[in-house]
């Protein structure tokens, strides 16, 4: 739930970029939410994703981590995102590999990702995974099944086009502001669906 104006804490939100393509969505969100005041983020990084930040995006860990107010480390299973006591609005994985859906699925909390992701599931709070792989095969299936019934948000980067996007871009921002639409944080990335008008159909 969205905090009331003068609230004691600023809305906490997690963002996680592990090895799956589609980096651009964890750090284009990143940059979004870096510019709305009330919104404090944390960011981790998977290994992978340091490799898939660079392969896609020509960037470092240290230039992502720039662009979040908190950086952790991927192994620190000990920092204050790992315990529910922590105060957060919720957590996007951007992009969720398979790989971390199978171990949030499974409850592992093998690495903070995975943690913090336990935690926020526990703390009945919003998790988004946009999980990126094509096509699911059943083990996939059935983690997006568990972690779906337990209360986490799968969502699949899929473009639309009815808005006639002009560039990747246009697309990413579509798409992130469906994921921020998730957690009520008003924005101005794409135009509303306002119904077909006579004649179009």
């Amino acid at each position: 739930m969205p905090l009331s104006a003068g609230a004691a804490r600023p809305r906490r939100l997690i963002v996680a970029i592990t090895g799956a393509t589609g980096a651009v969505y964890g750090v284009r969100l990143l940059q979004i939410l870096r510019a709305i005041p009330a919104i404090e983020t944390h960011l981790l990084v998977s290994e992978a994703g340091v490799l898939n930040l660079h392969q896609e995006l020509g960037l470092g860990r240290k230039e992502v981590e720039t662009l979040a107010h908190v950086a952790h480390n991927v192994r620190d299973v000990g920092a204050s995102i790992a315990s529910g006591s922590f105060q957060s609005d919720g957590m996007v994985i951007a992009p969720c590999s398979m790989r971390t859906l199978a171990a949030v699925a499974h409850g592992l909390s093998d690495n903070l990702i995975t943690r913090a992701a336990d935690v926020v599931l526990k703390e009945r709070r919003r998790l988004v995974l946009m999980v990126r792989e094509t096509p699911f095969n059943l083990a996939h299936l059935r983690n997006m099944t568990a972690v779906t019934e337990m209360g986490g948000i799968v969502f699949p980067p899929l473009p639309g086009f009815y808005q006639k996007p002009q560039s990747i871009e246009d697309m990413v921002d579509h798409t992130l502001a469906r994921v921020l639409d998730l957690f009520s944080i008003e924005h101005a990335l794409a135009p509303r669906w306002q119904g077909m008008r006579a004649g179009e159909a």
